[in-house]
């Protein structure tokens, strides 16, 4: 796979976590606890790209990222998936009062 970049000067419309979204409205959509860890991916891949002069890994971690600002974007909706998600991969009920983080690690998410 190779990266390809395109430039259109007509301001963007639509969702902000469109394909191609902008980092800043990737990493505003993220979970408080999930912005440092984009954060760090995002400096590593542009570290990367810096060097390689390649762009594809840094295209990669942004559309990583943005796919999970999307899920995020529903607080409500991410909660129930990664409830579910626990309880599939446990075979036990998630207690209501659990934490995020730990029914997250539980989930591998």
């Amino acid at each position: 796979m190779t990266a390809t970049y395109a430039f259109d000067e007509q301001p963007q419309q639509g969702h902000p976590l469109r394909p191609g979204a902008a980092p800043h409205d990737i990493r505003a959509a993220l979970l408080p606890e999930d912005r440092e860890l984009f954060d760090n991916a995002y400096a590593q891949a542009l570290t990367e790209a810096r060097e390689s002069l390649d762009l594809t890994g840094l295209f990669k971690v942004l559309e990583q990222w943005r796919r999970t600002a999307v899920l995020q974007s529903d607080r409500s909706a991410f909660r129930r998936a990664v409830r579910r998600a626990a309880e599939l991969l446990t075979g036990e009920p998630v207690p209501e009062d659990e934490p995020l983080s730990v029914t997250r690690a539980k989930a591998g998410m």
